[in-house]
């Protein structure tokens, strides 16, 4: 799928309940299924790819809000939130918990920015 920007989409979220997780660095939103089948299309670097466990550390089930952006460039929203750089999708307002420590460093060595959320 891709926008009129030709920027390959994320994955819209296929249901909207207690299923979904955010990513807890770029509060993409999708289903635990779809994070495991795919990882998160902003963050390859996780390899969520088949992994349980990486799926459940980059990710979290208490987020607040979401918001679907087609144009991220264009979006006045979607750069307030600092989203404007990632591929359009469904993202969280806000997240309620940091990245492990770990995977913080991981970002840092891919020289990826990581914004840890302002109440944890």
């Amino acid at each position: 799928m891709a926008n009129q920007g030709g920027a390959a989409a994320a994955q819209i979220p296929t249901s909207f309940g207690h299923e979904l997780r955010a990513c807890l660095r770029c509060r993409l939103v999708k289903t635990y299924d779809q994070f495991r089948e795919s990882g998160c299309e902003n963050c390859p670097f996780f390899q969520m790819e088949d992994d349980h466990e990486r799926v459940v550390d980059c990710t979290t089930p208490n987020f607040t809000g979401i918001i679907s952006v087609m144009d991220p460039t264009k979006s006045w929203a979607a750069r307030w939130l600092r989203i404007g750089k990632f591929v359009p999708g469904c993202y969280t307002l806000a997240v309620s918990e940091a990245l492990p420590q770990d995977l913080q460093n991981m970002c840092e060595e891919e020289r990826v920015p990581y914004v840890p959320p302002k109440r944890v």
